[in-house]
């Protein structure tokens, strides 16, 4: 059986948020000391597989509102949000979108032509 001790915080159930370590003192006690929650990395947040972002601290969402900001994004677009890999898919999608707009502009033009061209013959 462990030693006793008793929580110093509001409720005494073993959950997540209420994890302890029992400490001895130089006194001679034993008390509960409160550690901190593990943190996860960030992750992307488009990509369907879970790419964890690089160049960002691992802290708690209070800390990570004290760091500066080139600590807390990376100098891109989407720095901090999106991966490398889903930023540059959706520049190329974008891109696509783009040319397949403008092909469909010249099919329209040129179909306009044809038909205009037939009936002057």
């Amino acid at each position: 059986m462990g030693i006793r001790v008793t929580y110093r915080r509001r409720h005494s159930f073993n959950t997540t948020s209420n994890k302890v370590r029992k400490v001895k003192t130089p006194g001679g006690r034993i008390v509960v000391q409160y550690p901190n929650k593990r943190t996860s990395a960030t992750a992307c947040t488009d990509s369907y597989k879970r790419v964890l972002l690089n160049g960002l601290k691992r802290v708690r969402p209070q800390q990570l509102r004290k760091l500066t900001r080139s600590n807390r994004t990376v100098s891109r677009a989407y720095g901090g949000v999106l991966s490398s890999g889903a930023l540059k898919e959706r520049i190329i999608r974008a891109y696509l979108v783009e040319e397949a707009k403008i092909h469909f502009f010249f099919i329209i033009i040129s179909q306009n032509q044809q038909k205009q061209f037939q009936q002057k013959f």
